[in-house]
């Protein structure tokens, strides 16, 4: 009887183990079709890389890549390309203190390059990668490189400071018109019938303040970034950024918390390509012996989270 009894919780705890086992195979499958390597991650470089070998930062923002951007001069505007394979970036001041100078560096081979000087002056690209905005200009990628620049259309004939652009083609800019007696306006301007509209001006709430410029789109106009001087701002320029509801409209301007913005000024907001950190500039403005002014600032960079911490969370 006790052979029976030891045979049958022999059989028992078999046909479990087994389950068991199955079980976690069966998860393990699901686990590798749910959850896809870094590197497959829009074919990006995979993320140990993508940002010059730099720890990430928290919540909490941290200068970006001060070894690599701003061992000489100080650093200015920069943009990945939407594969993010390509780093571009202005130094002035310092070591380039007579011309302000242009770089990229390019991520070839599994690594990135040496920084190299290049004639690409602030470029904006189009979500896929294939057309490359420069001041009111374009160029199409070609087999060889880049085409000749083109204008983009008379849209952009007030535009001030900044240029944007969603993914489905949508600018936003700044821009000043003469019945504005000098205050410049948000506004965006749509592809309609294959030409882009005059630009139409965004609310009132979004264009209080003086100085409004650098705006940032996300890709699907889902939030607006700017920077401006505001009655209720930390110091110089701060950041704001507005959520768009369901029914177009825009929310009321909210200053990024007092982790960004501090009585420094803080400007020239955007995302990076795979939607993970919020790069911005802050710097201060100085006077030379003769009285004018200049601005010397770095790039720093938090985690985007940043961002959906001030998301509504009834965004109607």
């Amino acid at each position: 009887m006790k052979n029976y009894h030891f045979v049958f919780a022999l059989i028992v705890f078999t046909l479990f183990s087994n389950a068991c086992s199955t079980k976690k195979q069966v998860s393990e499958k699901n686990d590798s079709l749910t959850q896809k390597p870094e590197s497959e991650d829009n074919n990006f470089p995979v993320l140990a890389d993508r940002y010059f070998g730099e720890k990430p930062p928290g919540l909490i923002p941290k200068e970006f890549a001060p070894k690599i951007l701003s061992s000489d001069g100080w650093i200015e505007g920069v943009t990945f390309s939407p594969d993010m394979k390509e780093f571009y970036f202005s130094r002035r001041y310092g070591k380039y203190n007579k011309k302000r100078s242009f770089f990229a560096i390019r991520f070839e081979n599994n690594s990135w390059g040496e920084v190299s000087e290049t004639d690409i002056r602030w470029p904006l690209f189009s979500a896929e990668g294939n057309t490359m905005y420069v001041g009111k200009e374009y160029r199409k990628r070609t087999n060889d490189g880049w085409s000749e620049s083109k204008p983009l259309g008379r849209f952009l004939e007030e535009q001030a400071h900044g240029l944007t652009v969603s993914a489905n083609g949508t600018f936003y800019f700044p821009f000043f018109k003469k019945e504005d007696k000098g205050h410049g306006n948000l506004g965006y301007s749509r592809l309609i019938n294959g030409r882009y509209e005059n630009p139409v001006k965004l609310s009132a709430e979004i264009n209080t303040g003086e100085y409004i410029a650098h705006p940032y789109i996300a890709p699907d106009e889902s939030y607006l970034l700017w920077d401006v001087e505001r009655e209720d701002g930390y110091g110089f320029a701060d950041i704001y950024i507005s959520f768009r509801h369901e029914d177009g409209s825009w929310s009321e301007p909210i200053s990024m918390d007092s982790t960004i913005n501090t009585e420094l000024q803080e400007s020239s907001p955007s995302v990076t390509p795979d939607g993970k950190y919020l790069f911005f500039t802050r710097g201060e403005w100085k006077t030379k012996e003769d009285g004018s002014r200049y601005f010397v600032g770095k790039k720093y960079w938090v985690d985007a989270q940043i961002i959906e911490n001030l998301r509504p969370k009834n965004n109607q």
